[in-house]
């Protein structure tokens, strides 16, 4: 007998259907009929009869068609929503579909699995595991460990040996010895009462990425969780059903407690949940749904679920895999802005960077090279400036490897967020010994550094960026036209895209402000220090957003830039850089709604193409700044216009070897 989930008016009503033939209204009649017996007043209504409704499927928002049988239009247990003429929304009202779920349209299943073991899983991992590529499975060993640890629980629940979070109460209440029979109230308690976020639900990447890290941490073996208990969660993640998190709440000491109560909450039916195929609804149901049951928990399992810092650790995660594509594609971005504003690579020259041996400042000289070396790539551009009377390039291109080695800020955040399985718990089960153990580890201030100091460095990126757009859209500084269009005063061109850039880089000094500074002592002064890691990792993303608009914005204006100096043409991988933006922004000729554009550049550094996993402006040109890597070319060095003889200090008169700037400081 086929069974429909139905939404009205807050509620959750499972709807049974006889036959296939009923029609959508039904269901829709039933539904209301359920929900006015459960009501003392019938829910303000005289009879179903003089209801007036339309039904939409909870994925999606579809509206159904009243007079279509619930078998042509329904799957089976298919959740749909009765809405009410007249109705207005709630303010608390869930959506059916989350922020950003529109990339599950496009949801499929995964076949393949990452198995983890608690110590292996990377950030890239994480991060396609937050995308729903992968399902989980354990590895054996971790199998084994979780099975000792939790051997050790037992034990100490058989003998009621009294510790703390495992036989007694909590903070005031550690000398309270629980009796065994009312363990199980106490385990759900641990649950029920840190439930206590606010704000909007995480993405669900972004809940995925939480729950993996989770599962992760779990599979190490230090936290007692049973074994059962563990694959049930994995059972729980494999079919994507995601708990309601908010986003606010934790201050990151004593772990993330009140999203990861969130988390447990949807894990053991109550709270709302979200799938692919059920929209929001009560989490019982999404769970039946999906032919799984609620989680009973044992003693010490709801500690092991909200102990830990895994949301500050997966938003992390996700940060740093950010940071460091859009850092590599703002040196290509800046290279094409250099080579539109007729600038010099001499500033790149290896020896000048091998003074000062910084890995990140000699990556991105290279990258410059690699992508502006005349001789190897020729430039008409280039060439065509080779006699100019400029003297040397503004800072904000000049010392770009300088400002924008985010890749040494980036590794040094990448070398603690690569150990995503680091264990952050409260009571610690250490089997060998048999014991456990309360200790700190649960505190966030070490992730809530590395990210506060992450969204410092990766700012620098989108503030000289800022300011190349300013030279891009000033003649005076481009000796092109002003805002980069043609008729200036009919058209703006892009002089409001660079207010954009400009608040964008306002918003993101205040965001820079370090939150791991900040402390606010909770809990009675029990955890009198805390590293409010949750809010480092969530505003180190919005700045790397807003790097990402800023960028996306120098790049439609250097591409723009290029349109006033053809025919000339630039260096082949920046040709290709050209071709690919102009594959999705036509030129601009006069003005037009320009969000379209700024949005289209945006997806262009922050979309993957599914078969390589590169973004795709990196991808177009990494091959040629790794074909310069491998084949080892020769470093083109035009003799300096400032070169002297120390016989007669005469300067060089081999002006025509450079390519770029004759009088060059």
């Amino acid at each position: 007998m086929p069974r429909y989930t139905v939404h009205v008016r807050g509620e959750w009503l499972a709807v049974p259907c006889l036959s296939s033939t009923n029609t959508i209204e039904w269901l829709g009649k039933e539904a209301v009929r359920r929900y006015m017996k459960n009501k003392p007043d019938n829910g303000g209504f005289a009879s179903v009869e003089e209801v007036k409704f339309y039904i939409r499927r909870c994925k999606g928002l579809g509206l159904l068609d009243l007079d279509d049988t619930v078998g042509e239009a329904l799957e089976d247990n298919e959740f749909v929503e009765v809405v009410i003429e007249g109705d207005i929304m709630s303010p608390d009202f869930i959506p059916s579909q989350p922020e950003g779920v529109h990339l599950y349209s496009k949801y499929r299943e995964p076949e393949q699995y990452i198995s983890l073991d608690g110590n292996s899983l990377t950030t890239e991992d994480l991060v396609n595991l937050g995308k729903g590529l992968y399902k989980i499975k354990l590895s054996p060993e971790a199998e084994a460990k979780v099975k000792k640890s939790r051997e050790v629980i037992e034990r100490i629940v058989k003998e009621q040996t009294v510790v703390y979070g495992i036989t007694t109460g909590f903070g005031k209440f550690a000398r309270t010895v629980i009796p065994n029979s009312n363990l199980r109230y106490v385990v759900n308690r641990e649950v029920s009462v840190t439930v206590s976020g606010v704000g909007k639900p995480l993405t669900p990447e972004r809940t995925r990425m939480l729950l993996a890290l989770r599962i992760n941490v779990l599979a190490k073996g230090y936290s007692g969780i049973s074994l059962e208990t563990l694959e049930q969660v994995i059972e729980v993640f494999n079919a994507s059903c995601l708990p309601y998190i908010p986003e606010k709440g934790t201050v990151g000491a004593s772990g993330d407690l009140a999203p990861l109560s969130h988390l447990a909450l949807g894990l053991i039916g109550e709270g709302k949940m979200w799938s692919p195929k059920s929209g929001w609804a009560d989490a019982k149901y999404v769970l039946e749904a999906h032919g799984l049951k609620p989680i009973t928990l044992k003693p010490k399992e709801g500690l092991a679920l909200i102990n830990g810092t895994q949301m500050i650790t997966s938003l992390g995660c996700e940060a740093v895999e950010r940071a460091g594509a859009i850092a590599r594609q703002a040196d290509i971005i800046a290279a094409l802005t250099l080579e539109v504003l007729k600038g010099t690579t001499r500033a790149f020259d290896t020896d000048i960077h091998a003074v000062r041996p910084h890995r990140g400042q000699a990556e991105v000289a290279f990258r410059f090279r690699s992508l502006l070396d005349s001789d190897h790539h020729p430039s008409e551009i280039a060439e065509s400036h080779r006699f100019c009377d400029r003297v040397q390039d503004a800072y904000t291109m000049r010392c770009c490897p300088q400002i924008c080695q985010i890749t040494s800020r980036y590794h040094s955040c990448k070398l603690y967020f690569t150990h995503v399985g680091l264990n952050f718990s409260l009571k610690m089960v250490f089997a060998e010994r048999e014991e456990t153990i309360s200790g700190g580890n649960f505190h966030g201030e070490y992730p809530a550094k590395a990210l506060d100091y992450l969204a410092i460095g990766v700012h620098e990126l989108a503030a000289i960026s800022e300011r190349r757009i300013e030279r891009l859209c000033n003649p005076s500084l481009s000796e092109l036209p002003a805002f980069l269009v043609t008729e200036g005063g009919l058209n703006s061109g892009f002089m409001i895209a660079h207010c954009t850039a400009a608040a964008l880089v306002s918003e993101n000094k205040a965001l820079c402000h370090p939150s791991s500074v900040d402390s606010l002592s909770t809990s009675a002064a029990t955890e009198d220090h805390v590293s409010m890691g949750g809010w480092a990792a969530r505003k180190a993303l919005r700045v790397i957003e807003h790097v990402e608009q800023v960028l996306a914005i120098e790049l439609l204006a250097a591409c723009q830039g290029i349109e006033f100096l053809r025919p000339l043409r630039t260096t082949t991988p920046l040709e290709k850089v050209y071709d690919l933006v102009r594959s999705v922004v036509r030129p601009w000729i006069k003005d037009r709604f320009m969000a379209p554009d700024i949005e289209a550049a945006h997806r262009l550094l922050v979309e993957q193409k599914a078969s390589a996993g590169f973004w795709l402006v990196w991808e177009v040109a990494e091959p040629y700044i790794e074909k310069y890597r491998r084949e080892h070319i020769p470093e083109s060095r035009p003799i300096s216009p400032t070169a002297f003889s120390l016989g007669s200090l005469r300067m060089s008169a081999d002006y025509s070897h450079d390519h770029r700037h004759q009088n060059e400081l």
